[in-house]
C-alpha cells in the first residue's frame, strides 16, 4: 500500500488495532485459540527518501500497545470481540489521540510496550484473493416493537455483515444488538438455530451528541435486529445492514419473465455472497462457519457463472492441499479443523473437482498444474484402499446424499460414482498438462470402475441400487452411459429414474448432492419440460417453496420452515446455505442457454443452448468470461423462438437448436446447418420456427 498521500507536515505516527478473528476467536465448535494463544501484529513501513535512502519502520518492542484485563478482553474502548459471539464497545474508553504522534515520547495511561516475538520458520505469503470490503449498505424496511422497548428491524434481506448504529442518549447507556434471520410466530427474534453463537453486539455510549457506531471484529448472519437498551424509540434510520464479503467481481447475470425465478436467483447469489467470506463457508450465522468441501464441490460450478471466484479458489485451494494427510486424504472441511476423520466421499473429492472446474471456468492451466499432485494423491488414496473399486473403506465421515427427504441412496454408490467421477477428471487433468501416460493410465482406470458400478449395483430391468432420485442422477451426471458396453443401459434406467419422480408426484427428494446436479440430469435423460416442472414448483418440497415464504437466501433444508409444522430441528436449521442453490448451473446453461460455461479454453469456442420450456417464456442470461462478455436472450411466443447472442471477440460459437425447431434464420439468411449453428465473433440474431 502507497500511504504517501495519508501524510501531512509534521510527526506522523502509525496505529493498529488487532482483533481475534479467525485467528485465537471461537471457530464452530473447536473453541478458541486454535491457531494462536493473543492477537499479534506485523507491519512494515518503507520510507524512501528524495535523496535515494531507505528508512525501514517495524513492528518490534519499542511499539506500545493497550492490553486489557484478561485474555479474552482487550484494553480501550473494544472490551471483547469474536466473531461467533460479537463485540462489546465502551465509547466512554476511547483514546482521541492513541494513533497520533505523542508529545515528548510520553505514553498515555495504559500503554506499555508490547511483546516482541519472533515468527520463526513461519513462511510469509501474500494474500492472493480479494479481501473482505464493504459491498453494500442495506437501509431498514420495517420496525416493529413485539416486546415493551424491544425493537426489531427488518432489513428486507438476510445478509452477512453487521449494523451501523446511530443513537443519542446519556452517557454509560448500554444498547444491546441481537441478530436473528427469522421471526417468531410472535414477531420476535428466531435465535434457537443460532446453538451457541450470541451473536449480540453491545454499545455502551459516551454521551456526547449523535454517536454513530459499527463493529469492527465480527460478523453474523442475519435480516432481522432486535434493539434493546436504546434511549427512547428509534427511527427506521437508526439502523442500517453493512453487507460484508470476499469482494469478488460479480460476472453473471441472469433473468426470466418468471418473478419467482428471478427471486430464486437473488436467493443464489446473495447466499453464494454471505458465504464466500475468506472461505466458502457453510452458513454465516450460527457457531459453525467452516469450509465444509462437500458444498463447496457442489456449488462452484454456479459459482463461477455469479462471480469471478478464480483468486477466491487459488487461495481456497492451499487451504484444501495443506489440510490433505500424509496418505493422501483430503479433509472434511478446509482450512481443517473441527471435524476428525478425513476422506469422506465427496467431500474429498472437492480437492479434485475444485481445481478442475476452475480450469473449465477460465482457461488457466498453472492452478491445475499446482493441484494436479495433491488431486493424484487424493486418487490413489482411495484405490489403494479399494482395491475391488467399490469404495467402501476408509470412508471417513461418509455423509453420503446428506439432507435427502427419506430417499437414502447407498453410500457405497454414492461413493464409487464419486471416486469414478474424480479419477476421470485426473484424467482429463494429465491430458491438458501433457501427462500422456498418466491420462491413459487414470482413463483406463476409471473405465474399470464403471464396469465395475454397473455389474455391482445394476440390473437388467434398469434398477441402479438403492432406486433413489440420486442413485440414477449420478451415473447421468458422471456419464457414465457414455462408456463403452453401458450405452444400452441409459433407456431403461432412465425409465427407473422416471418412476422416482412420479412416486414423489414429480417433485424431488435429493440431498446436497443430487441436487446440484438434478435437472441437468433430468434434462439430458427425461426431459426439458419436467425439468422445468421440478424448478417451477410452488409447493414443498422444491426450490420455490422457500421463495413463497419470503427466503431471500437459500435455506439448509427443504423444509427449514414449513407451514405444516413451522420450524425444523434447531440443532441444523440455517436459512443461508448455498449448497442447493447449485441449481444455478442449469439455470444459467439450460434456461439461460449458456452451454458456453464448458467454453473449449484452448480454441475459445462458446456453446449456446437455449431450452425453453412451460412456465418461462423469456431468458436473458450474461457473463464475463475471461475473453469477454457472453450473453445469450431468447423469447418465446408459442409457435416461434427468437434468440439474441452475443460471442465475444476472438472466439467463435455454436448454437444448438431444441429439437423440436426448424426453419431458423441466423442475421437475416436461412440457415442450412440443421440444429447445430456455427457463429463467429460478434452479435447474432436467430429466429426459428416450433416444428409439428
Amino acid at each position: 500500500y502507497d500511504v504517501t498521500k495519508q501524510l501531512s507536515r509534521g510527526d506522523h505516527a502509525i496505529g493498529m488495532i488487532v482483533g481475534d478473528g479467525w485467528y485465537i476467536g471461537h471457530v464452530a465448535w473447536a473453541g478458541r485459540q486454535n491457531y494462536g494463544p493473543k492477537p499479534m501484529g506485523l507491519a512494515q513501513l518503507e520510507i524512501d527518501y528524495a535523496d535515494g535512502s531507505r528508512e525501514t519502520v517495524v513492528t518490534d518492542n519499542a511499539w506500545a500497545g493497550l492490553i486489557g484485563m484478561s485474555p479474552e478482553s482487550y484494553g480501550g474502548p473494544i472490551q471483547s470481540s469474536d466473531l461467533l459471539m460479537g463485540e462489546n464497545y465502551d465509547a466512554r474508553l476511547e483514546i482521541p489521540l492513541w494513533a497520533q504522534r505523542w508529545p515528548n515520547n510520553a505514553r498515555i495511561g495504559g500503554f506499555a510496550n508490547v511483546v516482541e516475538e519472533p515468527i520463526g520458520a513461519v513462511p510469509l505469503v501474500p494474500q492472493v484473493n480479494e479481501p473482505v470490503r464493504v459491498l453494500e449498505v442495506l437501509s431498514a424496511k420495517k420496525m416493529t416493537e413485539p416486546k415493551a422497548g424491544a425493537f426489531v428491524f427488518d432489513l428486507g434481506q438476510n445478509m452477512v455483515g453487521h449494523v451501523r448504529l446511530q443513537v443519542q442518549g446519556p452517557a454509560g447507556t448500554r444498547v444491546q444488538l441481537r441478530h436473528a434471520e427469522m421471526l417468531n410466530p410472535d414477531g420476535t427474534i428466531y435465535t434457537t438455530n443460532l446453538r451457541r453463537a450470541a451473536a449480540t453486539d453491545t454499545y455502551i455510549l459516551k454521551g456526547e451528541g449523535v454517536e454513530t457506531w459499527e463493529p469492527r471484529f465480527t460478523f453474523h448472519g442475519f435480516r432481522y435486529v432486535e434493539v434493546t437498551g436504546f434511549p427512547g424509540r428509534p427511527r427506521l434510520e437508526a439502523l442500517k445492514g453493512i453487507v460484508v464479503g470476499s469482494d469478488s467481481p460479480k460476472v453473471g447475470t441472469f433473468t426470466t419473465s418468471n418473478i419467482l425465478v428471478n427471486q430464486l436467483q437473488h436467493n443464489i447469489f446473495w447466499g453464494q455472497r454471505g458465504n464466500y467470506l475468506e472461505a466458502p463457508t457453510d452458513c454465516p450465522q450460527r457457531d459453525e462457519r467452516l469450509g465444509w468441501m462437500g458444498d463447496a464441490q457442489v456449488f462452484i460450478r454456479t459459482a463461477t457463472f455469479n462471480n469471478d471466484v478464480a483468486a477466491f479458489m487459488t487461495k481456497w485451494t492451499q487451504d484444501v492441499e495443506d489440510g490433505q494427510s500424509a496418505e493422501g486424504a483430503f479433509p472434511d472441511v478446509s482450512p481443517k479443523i473441527g471435524v476428525g476423520n478425513d476422506g469422506a466421499p465427496a467431500w474429498g473429492d472437492a480437492g479434485v473437482i475444485v481445481p478442475w472446474t476452475m480450469y473449465l471456468a477460465y482457461g488457466d492451466k498453472r492452478l491445475l498444474a499446482r493441484r494436479y499432485d495433491s488431486m493424484k494423491r487424493w486418487v490413489d488414496y482411495i484405490h489403494k484402499n479399494n482395491p475391488d473399486l467399490i469404495w467402501t473403506k476408509r470412508v471417513g465421515n461418509n455423509y453420503g446424499d446428506w439432507l435427502n427427504l427419506n430417499d437414502e441412496t447407498p453410500k457405497e454408490v454414492v461413493a464409487t460414482a464419486y471416486f469414478q467421477n474424480s479419477v476421470g477428471i485426473l484424467s482429463q487433468a494429465a491430458e491438458v498438462l501433457g501427462k500422456k501416460e498418466e491420462s491413459k493410465e487414470y482413463n483406463e482406470l476409471a473405465g474399470r470402475i464403471v464396469d465395475t458400478f454397473f455389474a455391482s449395483f445394476y440390473k437388467p430391468d434398469g434398477t441402479i441400487k438403492g432406486d433413489t432420485q440420486t442413485a440414477y442422477v449420478l451415473p447421468i451426471a458422471f456419464n457414465f452411459y457414455g462408456w463403452a458396453n453401458h450405452f444400452d443401459k441409459g433407456l431403461p434406467a432412465t425409465k427407473k429414474f422416471r418412476e422416482t419422480l412420479a412416486r414423489r408426484k414429480d417433485h424431488l427428494s435429493t440431498g446436497f448432492l443430487g441436487a446440484g446436479h438434478l435437472n441437468l440430469a433430468v434434462s439430458r435423460a427425461v426431459g426439458t419440460e419436467l425439468a422445468y416442472k421440478l424448478l417451477l414448483n410452488e409447493d414443498y418440497p422444491g426450490w420455490l417453496y422457500p421463495v413463497k415464504n419470503g427466503a431471500t437466501t437459500i435455506w439448509e433444508r427443504w423444509d427449514g420452515w414449513t407451514d405444516a409444522k413451522g420450524f425444523q430441528d434447531p440443532g441444523m436449521n440455517s436459512f443461508n446455505h448455498y449448497s442447493y442453490g447449485a441449481i444455478g448451473e442449469w439455470l444459467y446453461r439450460e434456461v439461460g442457454g449458456l452451454g458456453g460455461y464448458w467454453y473449449d479454453a484452448s480454441q475459445r469456442h462458446f456453446r449456446f443452448s437455449p431450452r425453453p420450456g412451460k412456465g418461462i417464456t423469456s431468458a436473458k442470461a450474461s457473463w464475463e468470461s475471461i475473453v469477454g462478455r457472453v450473453e445469450c436472450e431468447w423469447q418465446s411466443s408459442g409457435t416461434n423462438i427468437s434468440i439474441k447472442l452475443r460471442v465475444p471477440a476472438n472466439s467463435t460459437g455454436s448454437l444448438l437448436l431444441p429439437k423440436n425447431m426448424a426453419s431458423a434464420i441466423v442475421d437475416g439468411k436461412p440457415s442450412e446447418s440443421g440444429f447445430l449453428i456455427q457463429l463467429p465473433s460478434g452479435r447474432h440474431t436467430i429466429t426459428a420456427r416450433l416444428s409439428d
